[in-house]
Parts: C-alpha cells; structure tokens; sequence
C-alpha cells in the first residue's frame, strides 16, 4: 500500500468521526507524502496547522492509521515554512505521541501548547453530584448486573469491552445514580480523566446555542475531547435529527479513541422511539444492563441507611411496613423518612406506625387489594418454613431448603406475570427449566400430598392479608 492509499483508507474513517466543516479545514489540505516501513508522513501548511493537528486531532490520526496497517506507526509531519522571502522550505517534526526524536534531532514536545486550544484541568467541570457513590448505591436483586457492570467500568474505563454501557430501566429505579456513582469512582481512582456527566435536555440546549452562535465546531470539539462520556435520558433526543448527528460523530470519535462511553435510558435500545437506526446500532455494540424495582430487602437497606444518616430511632416493624408499602421508586422512600421527621418535629409526636401510615398513605396510594410481589412471596415462605431468604436463594440442596425455594417459584408464577426466566433470576438466579421444574413438582405434590396442599394453602392465605 502506498501513502496515498493507506491516506485515503483514513479519511475514510476520520470523515466519520467529525464534521464536514472541520474535515474540509483540517484534513482537506494535507497531502501524504511517504509510507515506508513504520514510518507515515504527511504535509501539513504551517507550523500553527501542525499544532492544531496534535492538539485535536493526533489521537484520531494515530486510531485510524492503526486500524488501517494493523500495526502502530510512528507519523511524522512535513510543515512548510519560509526559509526566505523568495524561497520556500520544510521541516520534519515528529507525532508527540510517539516520543522518539525527529529527523532534525529535536523532540516533538511542547508543540501542542497553542493558547486555547486545551480547556484548563481547574476549569473542567464534570457536573457530577460528590453525594451519589457505590457506597450508598446498595446492591440488590434488581441492579446486581448492572451495579457490577459499573464497578468494572469504573476500574478500567474504556479498556472492557462494556463500551458503551447502556443502562435503562424505570423512573426512580437508580439510573441517575448510577451514572453518576461510575462518574465519581472514575474520578476517585483516576483524577487525570476527563469527565462529563449531562442530561439529553441539557446536551440539546448546548448544541442550540452553539448552532445559533456558529459554534458548532466548538461544541463537537469538546465533547471529542472527554475521557468519560456520561449522557442521561438519551431517549429525549428522539426527533432531535441535528442534535442527534452530532452525536453521532461525537460517539464515533470516543468510540474508535477507545473512550469510554455511558447512556441512560427509561427503554431498552430496541424500544426507543425517534432515534436514528445507526444510533441504535451503536449502542448496542457494548452492553446493556437493565435496572428493575428494588426488591424488599434492597429498600430495607436504603430506607435503613438513611435513617442512620438522620441518627434517627425508628422500630424494625416501622421499617418493613414501609419497605412493604412504597415499592414503585427508591427515592420515595428516602423521601418517606424525612416526612416523618417533619411530622414528629412539627406535631413534637414519635414516629410510631400510625404515623408511618398517615405519611405513607398521603405519598402513595394504599389499595386495598395490592398485587402480590415475588418479593412478599419470597419474604412469607421463609417466616412460614423458618428459613433464612438468603438460604432460599443460595445452592442448597438440603431437603427443606428445595421445598421452600420450589414453593416460592410456584406460586411466584401463580400469582404474577412474569416469565419463568425472570422467576428464577430473582430467586437465586436459576434458569427457566429450574422454574418449571419446580412448578410441576409442587403442582404433583398438591394432587397427591394433602400435607403439602394445606401448606399452599396457609401461605397463600398470608398472602392476601
């Protein structure tokens, strides 16, 4: 392959990755110039042209030359310049990212420093919120995967293959918050990478502005130069085209930098609406990880560790009617707490359960006949066989632990919608066939075993109370 060719197989894929405007300025008038061995030069107009180059542009070059020969070249840049009024010459100056000295003896280094060309390390704001961390993001059934997802990312951003990491799931379920705990731990191990957390919302009035201001460049040219990419409710970008393209080429550019890239939605990529099939594509391409409901013992622990934040004094039993009660969205229950506190400082009353109930019931309407969850389901077999939910969901194979778990599994598809898979990832992660298995079982034991059927029948009726 000759320079030419292996330049033009580059463009290919730096044209994908920044917009028409810039392309044309910076790429347009470069003209290769020899390909030998390791060694890739091209000829660039000015010494000021080189340095914008390096300063913007280096990483992306040095992606695209690598995809290209499958193997990392050392680029070396010919500048014009004038030797004369009437003559002109060139030097030979040496890619900063290879570190080796150029033709001339002289390193590259410091030839990136153009004034304002890089934003100031005490001038990056992340927009992180410091309070939202893995140690008050606690793990339960219905984020496991995704949690541990995160803390994966977290230690080596941009070097797993979870790139990008599309998380989605509910309002209230913790998307937010886990954004932001990945953001945060990022920082904490590594205070060097660049970070950004922004909302959809936010990031559609940045690129407005800068449209309207002719600063699209700008903006684009920022978010290209982020370590960490952190975007929130991507879904509210459906129908935004422009902003949606530029996106697009800000994603391909991390993406090919080996940048780490996070999305949060309230739908899975297959089901978002209004947002472009290449898009989607993409983010596919990493992992996804779904947050659900958090499950009984996931509020017990968030609605204790608030409590304690508070130094309040608040009986066990108050807690589980709460966790009992407000299941839709974890941050109602923070929320429940500090309503009691008001109330029992306004009115000088403890917080007893005719209190919790009063405050309860004006937040979130009580029904009367409340849909039975696996979570009560799980929490009633194990208080009815005295068996420890934790044992229930381990491996066990001891008798009375199987029967507990079957019991549990049976009447969880009884008494809900969801699938046998989804029975058995929330009841010590088990398969469909597991679930099934365990469904026929019961169902045999209560055609032959009168004892099993009062059984069935005695939870269920704890059950409905």
């Amino acid at each position: 392959m000759d320079s030419t060719n292996l330049w033009n197989k580059c463009l290919d894929i730096i044209k994908d990755n920044i917009n028409n405007k810039a392309y044309d300025t910076w790429f347009k008038p470069i003209v290769p110039v020899k390909y030998m061995d390791n060694d890739f030069t091209i000829q660039v107009p000015s010494q000021f042209f080189y340095e914008y180059l390096e300063e913007q542009y280096a990483d992306l070059i040095h992606a695209a030359l690598c995809r290209v020969t499958g193997k990392s070249l050392i680029l070396f840049y010919r500048v014009i310049v004038d030797n004369s009024s009437t003559k002109k010459g060139h030097t030979i100056l040496q890619s900063e990212k290879a570190g080796i000295e150029s033709d001339s003896g002289r390193k590259a280094v410091g030839l990136n420093k153009t004034p304002g060309l890089i934003i100031p390390k005490q001038e990056w704001n992340t927009n992180l919120n410091s309070r939202l961390t893995f140690r008050n993001f606690f793990e339960g059934q219905s984020n496991i995967f995704a949690r541990s997802i995160g803390e994966a990312i977290a230690q080596n951003p941009g070097t797993t293959s979870f790139n990008p990491f599309f998380i989605h799931g509910g309002c209230g379920f913790g998307k937010t918050h886990l954004c932001h705990a990945i953001g945060n731990k990022i920082i904490e191990l590594s205070p060097d990478k660049k970070v950004v957390y922004i909302s959809s919302h936010l990031f559609q009035v940045q690129f407005t502005d800068a449209s309207r201001n002719n600063t699209s460049n700008d903006f684009i040219h920022f978010y290209q130069g982020v370590d960490i990419l952190i975007v929130d409710d991507i879904q509210e970008l459906a129908g935004k085209e422009k902003t949606q393209n530029a996106y697009f080429h800000i994603f391909n550019h991390l993406h090919l930098l080996g940048k780490q890239i996070i999305l949060a939605s309230d739908k899975a990529p297959v089901d978002l609406q209004g947002i472009e099939e290449r898009l989607i594509s993409r983010f596919k391409w990493g992992v996804t990880g779904e947050l659900n409901k958090p499950d009984m013992e996931l509020r017990r622990k968030i609605l204790n560790n608030k409590i304690k934040q508070d130094g309040l004094n608040i009986s066990e039993s108050i807690v589980n009617f709460i966790a009992e009660n407000v299941t839709e969205h974890a941050r109602d229950l923070e929320g429940i707490i500090t309503s009691l506190v008001a109330h029992s400082l306004v009115y000088g009353k403890e917080v007893d359960l005719e209190l919790a109930k009063r405050v309860v019931g004006k937040t979130i309407k009580m029904e009367e006949n409340k849909p039975i969850t696996i979570e009560k389901i799980q929490d009633v077999v194990s208080n009815y066989f005295n068996i420890d939910l934790k044992e229930i969901q381990s491996k066990s194979r001891k008798r009375e632990i199987v029967q507990a778990r079957q019991v549990t599994m049976f009447l969880s598809k009884k008494y809900t919608d969801f699938s046998y898979s989804h029975i058995g990832n929330l009841v010590g992660r088990r398969d469909h066939a597991t679930v099934l298995h365990a469904c026929r079982a019961i169902q045999n034991s209560i055609d032959v075993d009168k004892s099993v059927r009062l059984a069935i029948k005695d939870i269920e009726n704890l059950l409905k109370r």
